[in-house]
């Protein structure tokens, strides 16, 4: 239900925008966000932003990466400045709800930056 866009290959230095927008209507939602998984490594937390508008970074993406939101639309957003080759990595938005099922998980889009 949540479907991502927007990856690709980019040098170093220059910016993506993704994109996840979630099909159909879905009820009592906490927040959006966005983790990545890079070659060999465990899926970190990049960017989450609450129904509120209330946003939390990773500390290697603070200042480079902007998450926002359209709650109407349940679609959020991640603008990536200033990247560099290890952002490289699949990139999954997600959402998540209050009631069960908790998360929902968007099927990963590849953002690879190059040296």
């Amino acid at each position: 239900q949540l479907q991502a866009s927007g990856g690709g290959l980019v040098q170093a230095g220059g910016s993506l925008r993704l994109s996840c927008a979630a099909s159909g209507t879905i009820s009592s939602v906490s927040g959006m966000g966005w983790s990545r998984q890079a070659p060999g490594k465990q899926r970190e937390l990049v960017a989450t932003i609450t129904s509120l508008g209330n946003t939390n970074y990773v500390d290697s993406v603070k200042g480079r990466f902007t998450i926002s939101r359209d709650n109407a639309k349940n679609t959020v957003y991640l603008q990536m400045n200033s990247l560099k080759p290890e952002d490289t990595a699949v990139y999954y938005c997600w959402l998540g709800r209050f009631t069960a099922p908790f998360t929902y998980w968007g099927q990963g889009t590849l953002v690879t930056v190059s040296s």
